[in-house]
């Protein structure tokens, strides 16, 4: 289903992400019939039994109990839930063999768990969401630090052995950027919802605003999705990496705007029709429609890296995070954009 976004891949085995691996993103005589698949082994490595929930509804959901040394001996307790999040909660679920985490929760009071697992054992985690292990995410060590308790605020998570997984399309973003240069008087609204550089509070009305249009198309090859507040983020980077221009836009509306064939479109947001992207659908957010912008009427011309991030705050939980992000290079010269190399 979808774009075919790598063809001819070659890896060494040591990359940690297949796009870290030479490939050709041309897919000219490359179809879904040669679509590649794996078998993967993975290896009884213990992690689940040092890691369990409890209290839950069932098997999938919980307070999150780990068994952690204390004093000379195993005992079971709670981890500290300030600053947990998705993240932690997807390498939660992996660790259990469970699948990919559905939500993180930063109460557990309705879980009351284990009488005798309620101290606190560990605190601080941060987790990158790709570890096998959640002992391997950074933590506090020893020395604990949970000011609130891990009684009603221990962590707690809920599994779901599907997800969604949210894919952009990058040769969507490459071959529709344009400039476009809209006068203050027609973008009132799009001020108001803060889809302007902070500059444009300081200028005339009859001004302009030098605007950098381009469309979105988001695939979605996993399980159904629904909308959240902040949808995308679309960055202008320097290429060191500093951030010169942003903009960004909610997902005010997902529907299903196109589909694989033979699959039938099911959302769609007309009379109030219910939100969402349907399994081997897309959403495609035009390059015409407000806020699907980047305001660039302060930068310089030069060469930049454009990037365009969907679901950058991990509000709602996908099986894979690292196709989120496209980077294209740019070239602006002050009249005109070039766009190219885009690619996740």
């Amino acid at each position: 289903m979808g774009p075919v976004h790598m063809n001819e891949v070659e890896c060494s085995g040591f990359e940690k992400s297949i796009t870290e691996c030479f490939f050709n993103k041309d897919s000219l005589g490359c179809s879904h019939e040669e679509d590649a698949g794996v078998r993967c082994n993975v290896p009884a490595m213990g992690f689940q039994e040092r890691l369990r929930l409890s209290g839950g509804r069932n098997p999938f959901e919980g307070r999150v109990e780990v068994l952690a040394e204390r004093n000379g001996s195993l005992v079971w307790g709670t981890v500290c839930s300030e600053g947990w999040g998705t993240m932690e909660a997807m390498v939660v679920c992996r660790q259990l063999g469970l699948g990919f985490a559905n939500h993180a929760f930063q109460e557990t009071w309705y879980w009351p768990g284990e009488v005798n697992a309620d101290r606190v054992v560990m605190s601080g985690v941060r987790c990158s969401g790709t570890e096998m292990s959640l002992s391997h995410c950074l933590h506090h060590g020893e020395h604990l630090d949970c000011p609130k308790g891990g009684a009603r605020f221990a962590a707690g998570v809920s599994c779901s052995e599907t997800a969604p997984d949210l894919v952009l399309n990058p040769q969507i973003v490459e071959h529709t950027t344009y400039l476009e240069d809209r006068p203050m008087l027609m973008l009132q609204c799009a001020y108001e919802e803060n889809c302007l550089a902070t500059t444009a509070s300081q200028v005339p009305a009859d001004s302009y605003r030098r605007l950098l249009r381009f469309s979105s198309q988001i695939h979605n090859n996993g399980q159904h999705y629904h909308s959240m507040e902040v949808f995308t983020n679309y960055d202008l980077l320097s290429l060191n990496g500093t951030k010169v221009a942003e903009g960004h836009k909610a997902s005010f509306c997902l529907e299903d705007s196109e589909c694989d064939e033979g699959i039938e479109k099911r959302y769609e947001c007309a009379n109030f029709g219910e939100q969402g992207i349907t399994v081997g659908c897309w959403d495609t957010y035009r390059h015409d429609i407000d806020c699907q912008w980047v305001d660039i009427t302060d930068v310089k011309p030069g060469d930049y890296i454009f990037q365009v991030v969907i679901n950058p705050n991990y509000e709602v939980a996908e099986s894979d995070y690292t196709n989120n992000v496209v980077k294209c290079r740019c070239r602006y010269d002050g009249h005109r954009i070039w766009m190219y190399s885009c690619h996740i």
